[in-house]
């Protein structure tokens, strides 16, 4: 755990706490209110900073004097897993430009919004099925296992070309790596799943098949621009993110509006009110809190305070999406908000590269799971829900629902 040392010297733990994995941590408005940024000491001891405003945080985020590069000793550690396997070569993401944009490119044309948008009639498909699927198993059912991660996880294997019938090794796999409590452990299943991924591009060389694997390993590999190494971290990147973290946000949001009955009603009764809401609830459960990663490569000066070259500095998107001087009255949800500034999915030239494509799955699994299951409702009490530990993606490994 690290401890933050604020300006009235009161010691504050970050990564924040969540005491219940619906709602925000409590800690997040004291900071905000004390100030824009934190000394903070990170669990290998070294002396960083924490942002916790809105416009300081997409500041130093658009900054191209702060690094993600993982591997530098300055970059922050928040938790005890590793943050580099040996051997594993850095997905984009943890790339600084223009070798990220170079990276990011090869990948970008299968996230547009015309052709995430054109997805949707499968989409639609597949989130009937597993509608289908939660029906046979209950009443009652966990919503989790049976709706909010199937609809994603088929979704990403069409995208990139992984076979769907491993989908039980890589959700399990990528589950341990978020979750596993220490370098050894991580470092063990990032090695599985990248030899799972190699054999795929082993298998796309010999005969190139459907997806972005396929079509990397058809143009970027087979021209040189990208080492077979590189392409298995950023098809690892895209397999995990895109399952694990739009099938958090999917069962946050089915839990958020069982919450809020009033509003669900709203949300069934008008499709024009949905986007804004997906946006509310985007904003609202902050579920990749602790992605916001960097180290300074320059001083530098922000809210008078100065960073010096060399300093980790985390930047949660927590505190900037319940920054009141942007969003009023932030721990009330309001799916009539106008959440569109929220930091959810980044900021920056390392935004998320799949927003789009998780836009359109809650656009499209929340409102049909309400329509199919107009009775819906929890099964077990909200206050049982237990968090998860705060460095990792937040959000419920079940939620049992009735109807």
């Amino acid at each position: 755990m690290q401890i933050l040392r604020c300006s009235v010297h009161e010691a504050v733990s970050f990564p924040q706490t969540r005491t219940c994995p619906l709602r925000p941590p409590h800690g997040y408005a004291e900071l905000t209110a004390q100030g824009p940024l934190h000394r903070v000491e990170f669990v290998d001891g070294r002396t960083g900073w924490v942002v916790t405003r809105h416009e300081e945080a997409r500041a130093l985020l658009s900054d191209p004097r702060l690094s993600s590069d993982r591997a530098d000793p300055g970059f922050p550690k928040i938790s005890p897993r590793a943050l580099v396997v040996r051997g594993q070569p850095p997905s984009f993401i943890g790339m600084d430009p223009p070798e990220h944009g170079r990276h990011r490119r090869m990948a970008i044309s299968e996230f547009t919004v015309r052709r995430i948008n054109a997805l949707r009639p499968r989409i639609e498909e597949i989130a009937e099925q597993a509608a289908g699927r939660l029906r046979a198993a209950g009443p009652p059912a966990d919503v989790v296992t049976h709706y909010a991660l199937p609809i994603p996880s088929l979704v990403i294997c069409e995208v990139l070309g992984v076979p769907y019938s491993d989908h039980e090794f890589f959700e399990d796999t990528s589950r341990r790596i978020a979750r596993a409590g220490s370098d050894e452990e991580t470092a063990a299943s990032v090695r599985e799943l990248a030899q799972y991924l190699d054999s795929l591009v082993e298998a796309a060389t010999k005969r190139p098949g459907p997806g972005l694997i396929g079509k990397m390993v058809r143009e970027e590999l087979a021209r040189g621009e990208i080492t077979r190494e590189s392409l298995v971290s950023t098809a690892m990147l895209l397999l995990a993110a895109g399952h694990e973290t739009t099938a958090n946000m999917i069962g946050l949001g089915i839990a958020t509006l069982l919450e809020h009955p009033d509003q669900l009603a709203e949300f069934r009764a008008d499709p024009d009110v949905v986007p804004g809401a997906v946006e509310e609830m985007l904003r609202y459960a902050s579920v990749a809190d602790t992605t916001g990663l960097r180290v300074a490569t320059e001083d530098i000066e922000i809210a008078g305070r100065l960073i010096r070259a060399g300093e980790g500095v985390a930047i949660p998107n927590g505190p900037a999406n319940f920054d009141p001087a942007v969003f009023p009255d932030p721990d009330t949800f309001d799916i009539h908000r106008g959440s569109r500034r929220h930091n959810a999915f980044g900021y920056g030239v390392h935004q998320c590269l799949g927003q789009n494509l998780a836009r359109l799955e809650l656009r499209v699994a929340l409102p049909l799971l309400f329509e199919r299951f107009p009775t819906l409702r929890f099964a077990t009490p909200a206050a049982d829900f237990e968090p998860r530990r705060p460095d990792v993606n937040q959000g419920l490994d079940t939620l049992t629902v009735t109807w």
